[in-house]
């Protein structure tokens, strides 16, 4: 008796045998135990993105049961990613490998190099099952379609039985934002947000109303850094990871990007991790939300809590993060204010969570909208940060030296051009995914071909999220140290963001004239001087056509 097991839903695990509901794994086995008297033995796959320590996998350690982690060129070669990704995920699978052994789990890890490893997750699966005589096959949830697609099959091809758990990670479920929102138009974030709190009751009073007397502090978070709040270093373990560069160097992996082998900074254990969070409390949270979309050349981090691949690696739990970060203002309300929690908490159970379940309610479709019909190329001084554009140049740049940058670089500078260049959504797509440590599809594409490109037509975002230099101007100082002028526009000089603005606004504004958010902006370009609109999109092709040269 074979039972494939495809989903979940209120904790039960639908099957494909005449729809037959199996309420957990346990039942299963037990009915598998009186037909077969011998040692069962499981297999359960850990994905490099599911690094969950306190998964209830791990509660009971079962002689029976093997746990098996791979690296592979299967994963590191579907895109290009940077270097820093790749040791950030090997050097963090490691570490969980190692904390399950020294519980006493028994572990299969496939390093790059082992002669075992056939590089691909199903076959080095296959022969896993075949050599240890394996019974039952289980995996957590992937949160990617590629992998949820891959394995689902391979479970479905296999002669012994398979069942899939959730990752205990997520506050949502992956279809909970469908029903959330089932019948509505338009899938407003900051509604599904409210409904988090409430539901978890995250910054609420004991009356059921939000700490502070209002939802949402964004208002508050939009201020120009200054040198008056001085910036800590960013916490770091400088660990030495020369090992693994050799090993992906030598296999002949392809990577992007640069890497200081003997002091990598980003945390790869559940410890540094935490310690990271308590950093981030103790030292960052003051001036979080004041400075969350803040620019500036000589601060990379500035306030911002370098958590993001902790938790999509699963190494931090989002309530554990949220929950922390409150406790530490609770016991600080007289020096930090709430608009510097509300802030982050946003993020993590309002953003971070919606675009989960916006991935899942879309997919695969999702992947395939240009809905702007958007054909151009990306720029090659997205991999080389040569441009003069000093915006550019400092975002992309650092990129490629950290293999981050935050929100708003993300999506006002590097994906503000990309959108104004016109850019087709496949090629930003592909560079979003590679370069960041933090990029995992889920994530990586709702934010950049819905958020930032606006590729899906206003599913996640109501308006594009474009602007000229202004924007650039006001969030930044990147403008002072500029080859071009922020206040020209059409001038040799001039900042190329402006000619793009009205240019895109102009080519694209069919597809915005039902639009309420972009009605100003419209009226604008109506009023416009018609030499001087031609004047500007006369430069904006100039740019478009050869954007390397600026």
């Amino acid at each position: 008796m074979v039972y494939h097991f495809r989903g979940e839903r209120n904790g039960q695990k639908y099957g494909t045998k005449s729809n037959t509901v199996v309420k957990g794994v346990g039942t299963i086995r037990k009915k598998i135990l009186k037909m077969a008297n011998k040692n069962y033995k499981t297999l359960r796959l850990i994905l490099g993105d599911q690094l969950n320590q306190k998964h209830s996998w791990y509660n009971t350690v079962d002689d029976t049961v093997i746990y098996f982690l791979a690296e592979m060129r299967q994963e590191t070669d579907y895109t290009t990613h940077h270097i820093q990704k790749v040791i950030a995920f090997f050097s963090s699978m490691r570490n969980m490998a190692s904390k399950l052994r020294e519980k006493g789990h028994k572990v299969i890890y496939y390093q790059l190099d082992d002669q075992s490893n056939s590089q691909s997750l199903t076959t080095n699966l296959n022969q896993i099952i075949k050599k240890y005589d394996i019974d039952l096959f289980e995996y957590q949830l992937p949160d990617e379609y590629r992998l949820d697609s891959q394995i689902q099959s391979f479970s479905s091809s296999l002669r012994i039985s398979s069942n899939c758990v959730d990752t205990e990670h997520f506050l949502t479920s992956r279809y909970y934002l469908s029903k959330f929102f089932d019948g509505k138009k338009q899938y407003v974030m900051e509604y599904f947000y409210r409904q988090i709190r409430k539901k978890f009751n995250i910054l609420m009073d004991d009356i059921g109303e939000p700490q502070g007397g209002q939802w949402n502090f964004d208002k508050s978070n939009r201020k120009k850094w200054n040198t008056k709040d001085p910036i800590p270093p960013i916490y770091t373990t400088n660990k030495n990871v020369s090992g693994l560069v050799d090993l992906i160097q030598n296999a002949g992996v392809k990577t992007i990007g640069n890497i200081d082998a003997k002091a990598f900074h980003w945390p790869t254990s559940y410890e540094e991790s935490k310690a990271t969070l308590d950093y981030f409390c103790k030292h960052l949270l003051i001036h979080f939300g004041d400075y969350q979309d803040a620019l500036h050349t000589e601060q990379r981090f500035l306030f911002h809590s370098r958590l993001s691949f902790s938790m999509n690696s699963k190494m931090l739990h989002p309530l554990e993060v949220v929950n922390t970060v409150i406790e530490y203002w609770q016991k600080h309300q007289d020096k930090i204010d709430i608009s510097q929690v509300e802030g982050f908490v946003r993020q993590i159970i309002g953003w971070r969570e919606y675009m989960r379940g916006i991935y899942w309610m879309q997919m695969p479709e999702y992947a395939t909208l240009n809905k702007l019909n958007n054909t151009n190329s990306l720029p090659d001084f997205y991999w080389t940060g040569k441009t003069k554009m000093n915006c550019l140049q400092k975002s992309i740049q650092q990129s490629l030296d950290e293999s981050y940058a935050h929100h708003i670089q993300r999506l006002m500078i590097t994906g503000n051009f990309a959108l104004l260049a016109q850019v087709n959504p496949n090629y930003v797509d592909e560079w979003y995914l590679g370069i960041y440590i933090d990029a995992i599809e889920w994530v990586e594409i709702t934010n950049t071909r819905g958020m930032s490109q606006w590729a899906d037509g206003g599913i996640v975002a109501t308006k594009p999220y474009v602007s000229s230099g202004s924007y650039i101007n006001k969030m930044s100082n990147y403008c002072k140290e500029c080859h071009y002028n922020v206040k020209h526009k059409t001038e040799e000089d001039a900042c190329p963001f402006n000619s793009l603005y009205w240019n895109f606004l102009d080519d694209k504004k069919e597809y915005f004239q039902r639009n309420n958010r972009m009605s100003m902006m419209m009226r604008l370009l109506e009023k416009m001087d018609g030499a001087q609109l031609a004047a500007m999109k006369t430069r904006a092709y100039s740019i478009i056509e050869n954007p390397d040269a600026y």
